[in-house]
């Protein structure tokens, strides 16, 4: 079951892109979309026989791969309770996306070649949850770097969607030498690369130290450090978080499959995948503790400002991320997972919903330019209202006797900031409530903004070019314009000035999406409404670490236990922050929408500081991207040119030249000349001979 799991999409991206041209786009739709719903159908199968009971962990090999002294390396698939969630996850988004796309990209020209690329990054990312060693894993990890690199820039006509590609695809060759580096240092202690072998004997080497960068350290430390590194990459942890959001210029349904469920949570994964090296290190875990907290408040801040609705998304799917990660560097591996598995139905809903308020906008993505959509598309209201419930947290906490009943994000964040306090970690509690409150500021803010208010559509510039169009003054039938980041001034928390539009559209009509993408809306709904309060018990509950992860993960069954001693006002603190970011949202936005433009002018410098996103990019630039323009030129005209072809073949062409032009004057013809030429060699030879 599990090698159709895995290579269904692999076949049906050869047969996609490979063979497009003969057999067109909806064949190569058909093909994509239909094994990866099968390719879904089998993996809650899979997922299904971990939730009845005890089902151990299986190792299917399908060839060995490598075979080098002491490294010998087997493809296999490994299919525990951590790989059944993965498989899940992956595959349930990835069909929805298949099928959201059917809609979304039907004006596309090269839609085979989209799907193909879908179902390629679906693979990759098969191979790397399934796999039994460090270099497999690799293999997957570096295969969803290229298939997110082609989807991003998937629109490559679009110099923008080019630099995002290339950034994406830069920083994490950062990020990924950290990990090929922890990769060469666990085999060297290790002497094996297979998973399984290597966290049988962590304690063999716990205590133990390893020479690095001219000096020792604790060796398991290290390598959880190194490891790390490459996690922080792929999943854009704060130092090498910038590419994540300017990858929203590739189409949105590749937003929803990298940025929601897959790519961005293979960092997540192979923590809780390694998590006895890294319980075998606690400087380690401070490490991951700290970095997923101050990315969770990074991002929460960068996301207030925002304008554009994907951006919003993008940032907030950075700060979930954050508390993942502080969910494992407090030891809350099973949290992290929950948190995952629930993250991915309502983010996926969220950046899904995005794309279809953009369809009925005409790609306009600029929030500025929404207001009062509520009317015009009510399914995609609802869905994106459900899933924003679920991200704020939105649910009834279990105190005075009342059920625990919540949407998703409910069960798995509070789980978390109630965890981090429980383990003692009080400075992770406070990160975890405080980005409670931004989160669902900006998450309300998104909503008051797009759905209610005033309407704002006749300022947009991309719903004046959709009227012209319709008189018959437009693009050439069948143009697709892809979306991305309008050009322009600065935005700002201005926009156009609600006392200064109509009130009605200037003649454009939103209209609602197609059932192919309001059916996914709809499914990934239900899960964000349902998966927190089904899979609670199952993922963090006192004894899931005996009932369901059967040794996946490290289990702290003692932690999870005392989570029922915290005291009343941690258990409601982050219901509290929740309704405090609502209100927040609905005073600003909707009571006083003058508040915002208010602020911003009281103070600037902090507004432009977070619209600038702390002036990481800034920093970089000036940091790393000159300094390598620079040398760049530098090797181009003093090395290459003025040196190497100087000197090099230029030269041997000028000293070949002037050679044959002296021995061109030789070469006159004349018979007289050759005479004469052959008596002076004859008198010099005799002249040599005499004087010997």
């Amino acid at each position: 079951m599990i090698l159709f799991i895995v290579f269904l999409p692999l076949f049906a991206a050869l047969v996609a892109g490979l063979g497009q041209r003969l057999i067109g786009s909806v064949p190569a739709k058909l093909v994509t979309t239909g094994a990866l719903f099968t390719a879904c159908a089998l993996s809650w199968v899979i997922f299904a026989r971990f939730l009845g009971g005890e089902q151990p962990a299986t190792t299917t090999e399908v060839m060995r791969w490598i075979s080098s002294g002491s490294m010998d390396v087997h493809w296999a698939l490994r299919v525990d309770a951590l790989t059944a969630v993965m498989l899940v996850v992956i595959t349930s988004v990835s069909a929805l996306v298949h099928l959201y796309s059917w809609g979304y990209m039907s004006e596309d020209p090269d839609q085979a070649r989209f799907f193909a690329y879908l179902s390629l990054f679906t693979f990759a990312m098969l191979m790397l949850v399934t796999a039994d060693s460090l270099v497999q894993m690799f293999f997957g990890w570096e295969g969803v770097g290229l298939a997110s690199y082609l989807l991003i820039g998937f629109w490559y006509y679009k110099p923008s969607a080019n630099a995002a590609a290339i950034k994406a695809f830069v920083v994490n060759r950062v990020g990924d030498l950290g990990f090929m580096l922890g990769i060469f240092g666990t085999y060297l202690v290790f002497d094996t690369v297979s998973i399984p072998s290597i966290l049988a004997h962590v304690s063999a080497h716990t205590g133990s130290t390893i020479g690095f960068l001219w000096f020792r350290a604790d060796t398991i430390t290290v390598l959880c450090l190194l490891l790390f590194v490459g996690a922080m990459g792929k999943s854009a942890q704060l130092g090498l978080h910038t590419w994540l959001p300017d990858a929203m210029e590739g189409p949105t349904p590749v937003s929803a499959l990298i940025h929601a469920a897959t790519m961005v949570t293979a960092g997540v994964f192979m923590v809780c995948r390694l998590s006895p090296m890294f319980e075998a290190s606690p400087a380690a875990l401070t490490v991951v503790r700290f970095v997923g907290a101050a990315t969770c408040l990074f991002a929460a801040t960068c996301g207030l400002v925002q304008t554009d609705i994907k951006r919003v998304i993008a940032y907030s799917t950075c700060s979930q991320l954050g508390y993942m990660f502080f969910a494992a560097g407090v030891g809350a591996y099973g949290a992290a997972m929950f948190h995952l598995f629930t993250h991915a139905f309502f983010k996926a809903l969220l950046f899904l919903g995005a794309g279809s308020v953009i369809h009925a906008m005409h790609h306009e993505q600029d929030m500025r330019y929404y207001g009062g959509l509520w009317r015009k598309i009510p399914l995609t209201f609802t869905t994106m209202l459900l899933g924003t419930l679920a991200i704020t947290g939105v649910g009834i906490p279990g105190v005075f006797g009342l059920p625990e009943i919540g949407f998703a994000g409910f069960h798995s964040k509070d789980a978390i900031i109630e965890l981090s306090y429980a383990a003692g970690q009080t400075g992770a509690w406070f990160v975890g409530v405080l980005v409670a409150l931004l989160t669902s500021f900006y998450s309300w803010r998104l909503m008051f903004l797009t759905f209610w208010g005033t309407p704002r559509w006749a300022a947009s510039e991309h719903i004046q070019h959709a009227l012209h169009d319709a008189h018959g003054h437009g693009t050439q039938q069948g143009e697709h314009e892809p979306e991305g980041e309008h050009g322009g001034a600065e935005p700002d928390e201005h926009g156009p000035s609600q006392q200064d539009l109509p009130a009605g559209t200037g003649g454009y009509h939103p209209h609602e999406s197609p059932w192919v993408m309001a059916l996914p809306l709809v499914v990934l709904a239900f899960g964000a409404v349902f998966a927190g309060y089904l899979f609670h018990t199952t993922f963090v509950g006192e004894h899931a670490g005996g009932t369901y992860w059967h040794g996946a993960i490290a289990f702290r069954e003692k932690l999870m236990a005392s989570v029922e001693d915290i005291p009343l006002p941690i258990k409601l603190s982050a219901s509290i922050a929740m309704l405090l970011g609502l209100l927040g949202g609905w005073y600003a936005y909707l009571r006083a929408p003058n508040t915002p433009a208010a602020v911003a002018d009281q103070f600037r410098v902090v507004y432009r500081f977070l619209l600038h996103k702390w002036y990481f990019d800034e920093l970089y630039h000036l940091l790393f991207v000159r300094p390598a323009f620079a040398a760049g030129r530098l090797l181009w005209h003093r090395g290459d040119e003025r040196t190497i072809d100087r000197f090099g073949p230029n030269g041997l062409a000028w000293a070949v030249a002037l050679g044959s032009r002296g021995a061109g004057r030789l070469q006159s013809g004349y018979l007289y000349t050759y005479a004469f030429v052959m008596l002076i060699g004859l008198t010099g030879a005799v002249t040599w001979v005499i004087t010997r």
